[in-house]
């Protein structure tokens, strides 16, 4: 689950002037995953939530224009959350009502029914989180020696303890502490760095 992260004005206004592709495949690749996980995460199938994703690309290009920071509590988030989900309601409310057994008849019930707006705000949180991390990790696994990256896996991400990390892998438990360290580090600067090249 998560939210929308805040995006930079200036690659607001880069993208609102759909002259500058770089800006909108950076605009892309920030919001694809996010509103592909929202999709799913309301039943969706991939195909559907792929496609799903594309309508949602083309219905900001096409209004993007007209959105204008008014006031300091205007967020592009916000408009941006409206847009995907109103997407998303539109296409499980066209579904046929036969589509599967013994469930599509609610999920229509259920799309007719308005959001939790406080549910939709922690789900956008914790998407953005996710999508930091799988970002960060990503370039943080390259960086890394692999026995490195597995201690940090084995311990953080699979829950075992250093000790069991240490047996299975054959090194000192000191060594799976150290390793751990380094990579958490290494993934706090990378989100720290990713935070900031987004606003």
């Amino acid at each position: 689950m998560t939210e929308f992260p805040q995006t930079r004005f200036s690659l607001i206004a880069k993208v609102q002037s759909q002259e500058d592709l770089e800006a909108w495949d950076q605009f892309v690749l920030i919001y694809r995953p996010i509103i592909y996980r929202m999709a799913r995460r309301r039943g969706m199938q991939d195909a559907d939530a792929q496609d799903l994703v594309q309508n949602v690309l083309i219905r900001v290009a096409n209004s993007i224009n007209g959105w204008e920071k008014t006031t300091p509590e205007t967020k592009f988030r916000h408009w941006l959350r409206r847009i995907a989900l109103n997407t998303i309601l539109t296409a499980l409310s066209r579904r046929p009502k036969d589509v599967a057994v013994g469930g599509s008849e609610i999920l229509c019930m259920l799309a007719g029914q308005p959001e939790d707006e406080s549910l939709v705000e922690r789900e956008l949180a914790a998407e953005t989180k996710r999508e930091l991390y799988l970002r960060a990790a990503a370039v943080v696994k390259k960086d890394v020696d692999p026995d490195t990256w597995r201690a940090f896996e084995l311990t953080v991400v699979s829950g075992q303890t250093c000790d069991e990390v240490a047996t299975y892998v054959g090194k000192s438990v000191g060594s799976i502490y150290a390793a751990r360290s380094r990579v958490m580090r290494r993934l706090r600067e990378q989100i720290s760095h990713l935070q900031e090249s987004s606003r």
